[in-house]
Formats: C-alpha cells, structure tokens, sequence
C-alpha cells in the first residue's frame, strides 16, 4: 500500500497550491480519504475529508471557505486545495485512508493507512 502525497513547497502568504495524494496497492474499495496537517511540536489536526463517491465533503472550521478537498477515482487521486494561504497554515500535511463513512473520516486514530507527507511553507 502506497500513498504519495506531493505539491507542497514555500508560498507566499495569499497564494495558492494543490496538494495531490496518489493511492496504490489499497486492498478492497471504497476508502473515504482525508488530509491532515501536523506543525513542529503539535498534533496532527484534521483538515478535509472526502468520501469514497465525492458526495460528501467535510472541512475544518479553520480552512472553510480557503482549502476544498476533491478526488478523481479513475485517477486513485485525491486533492487538496489550498487558497489565500497563511502563515499559520505551515505544517506538514498529510493524506490518510480508510473504509468508514463521513464522521469518522476527521480522527486520525480511524486511519488504516497514511502518505509520507508533504511540507508546506507559508511565508508572511
């Protein structure tokens, strides 16, 4: 099983990037998928996270509105979306994958399998 999450890098405070997290080896279907992010010192903190279909969708209060989560099935690929980037938002981010319906989707302890993460920079 293999997540590789790629995109990250230095942005300036404002700016835009695209996270992609490309999933092989996964046994079974339908994993929901999720992104988190972890800053030096702290525990990693739930981003967005995107059911199996793409019907349903759930963002931490303190992205909505800036960061949209979406996937390409076809692709194995989920995305994330990151706009009007702060600061505050540096952190390593990473995607995470399980079978489990919505609500479980935003606690990591739920994940059966993670990404290696992706360093986001955001300078002000």
């Amino acid at each position: 099983v293999q997540l590789q999450a790629s995109g990250g890098g230095l942005v300036q405070a404002g700016g835009s990037l695209r996270l992609s997290c490309a999933a092989s080896g996964l046994p079974g279907s339908r994993y929901g998928m999720g992104w988190f992010r972890q800053a030096p010192g702290k525990e990693r903190l739930f981003v967005a996270a995107i059911t199996w279909s793409g019907d349903q969708i759930l963002t931490a209060d303190s992205v909505k509105g800036r960061f949209t989560v979406s996937r390409d099935n076809a692709k194995n690929t989920v995305y994330l979306h990151m706009n009007s980037l702060k600061p505050e938002d540096t952190a390593v981010y990473y995607c995470g994958a399980r079978i489990g319906g919505l609500s479980t989707l935003q606690y990591p302890r739920y994940y059966s399998y993670w990404g290696q993460g992706t360093l986001v920079t955001v300078s002000s």
